[in-house]
């Protein structure tokens, strides 16, 4: 679930790519408060000793500049591992505290409060888009429900040239929402409301919109309260929109070429950039600046390792929700491919990898994934700070199956 990939590796499961030079270490200490430094070999769980070299290989392979992998098990034990550095500059080691951009795993956040409304009577699931604006394509058929589990139909702009274009060009422009929407209901839409799946950015905004509709608050100021201040996480926020920094230690995030190319290639590199890429002679592109507002509440998030950990927990455990509305969300997850039973899921603002519930995220110079199993009490988080590698595949996602594939 990326923002320019819209869900385009939706396969069971996610993975995270890391690159060029890589300083590994491996920790079994509590997530909460995590070191950077290795523990003694003795103190570390078999599986993480196992997996740590093949996640070293792998993103060695995918030359990305830094990355982490973090597995939260009360069964098999805590597994921290870090690749590489913050930047391609300095050799500044990875840790779980550094902040990044998380992409879509806001959407999650932004869903949530959604359910929390729909709780408090504020609004229903089966109210028709139409209710709250009445220029959306369709607006009498669309339910809030479909806006939630990407079934409206209505077209997703973030693979659009103006989109990509801004970001190369004109890196600090602020987005507005209906800028973004307007752009979506500009194009057709994929299919009459209900009858398909398609992840489209334009379902969250609208959700944004409505969320500060029924609060009276700006969206940014109802997830501190309502998502972060609550399960204390000190070190997540949503920027405004006029903001294209990171405010804390962060890593940089990198993307080879343009968002252009990205867009047009897939983040494909040719062959010779590729050979180019691995032997470190074509070197990636900051990113990190670019403002995030394209992607506002179903992307414009930061965090952490340590709270996106915290947070993918009390998303999938019921945390946020009372019982009856956390059954629903669990119970509304489907395959997005109902040719294939194996597909990822996708539901009320919520996805499901195997046996993993949670999200994914992409934007220029990041990567990410967030999953948690709550029959096995287990928790994965990876990230990275290249969205992709030079074959087109999602760094984390790569990270994340490989983990994946290691625990079940």
């Amino acid at each position: 679930m990326g923002m320019l990939g819209s869900l385009r590796t939706a396969t069971v499961g996610l993975i995270v790519v890391l690159p060029g030079v890589f300083l590994a270490g491996c920790t079994s200490t509590d997530a909460a408060d995590p070191t950077d430094a290795a523990a003694p070999e003795s103190a570390v769980p078999a599986y993480c000793q196992q997996m740590e070299p093949d996640l070293a290989g792998l993103a060695d392979s995918m030359n990305v500049p830094g990355a982490a992998v973090m597995v939260l098990s009360s069964e098999l034990g805590d597994c921290l591992l870090t690749f590489g550095s913050r930047t391609v500059a300095e050799q500044e080691p990875i840790g779980f505290d550094d902040q990044f951009r998380i992409g879509s795993n806001t959407k999650p956040m932004t869903g949530t409060i959604v359910l929390q409304l729909v709780q408090e009577g504020k609004l229903s699931l089966d109210d028709p888009v139409s209710k709250y604006r009445d220029d959306v394509p369709n607006g009498d058929d669309i339910t809030i429900e479909m806006l939630l589990n990407m079934r409206s139909g209505l077209a997703d702009y973030s693979g659009l040239p103006e989109i990509a274009r801004s970001m190369d060009e004109t890196p600090d422009r602020v987005w507005t929402p209906d800028e973004l929407l307007a752009l979506s209901f500009a194009q057709p839409v994929a299919f009459a409301p209900g009858e398909g799946y398609l992840y489209s950015n334009a379902n969250t905004v609208l959700l944004g919109l409505i969320i500060e509709q029924l609060t009276g608050e700006p969206v940014e100021q109802a997830i501190d309260e309502r998502i972060f201040e609550p399960l204390g996480l000190e070190r997540t926020l949503m920027p405004a929109r006029t903001s294209n920094v990171i405010p804390e230690q962060h890593a940089r995030g990198y993307l080879f070429g343009t968002v252009t190319d990205f867009v047009a290639t897939g983040g494909v590199l040719p062959a010779e950039q590729a050979a180019e890429a691995a032997a470190g002679t074509l070197q990636p592109e900051d990113v990190t600046d670019i403002n995030p507002s394209w992607g506002w509440v179903a992307g414009a998030g930061i965090s952490t390792s340590n709270d996106l950990a915290r947070f993918v927990k009390a998303l999938v455990d019921g945390d946020l929700l009372d019982d009856r509305m956390q059954e629903e969300r669990l119970a509304s997850v489907i395959s997005i491919d109902p040719a294939n039973p194996d597909s990822a899921a996708y539901g009320l603002g919520i996805a499901k990898y195997g046996s993993l519930y949670g999200h994914s995220g992409e934007l220029p110079g990041y990567n990410s994934f967030m999953g948690h199993d709550p029959e096995r009490d287990l928790t994965v988080i990876a990230w990275a700070n290249m969205m992709t590698g030079p074959d087109g595949q999602p760094t984390a996602a790569v990270l994340s199956q490989a983990v994946i594939d290691e625990l079940y």
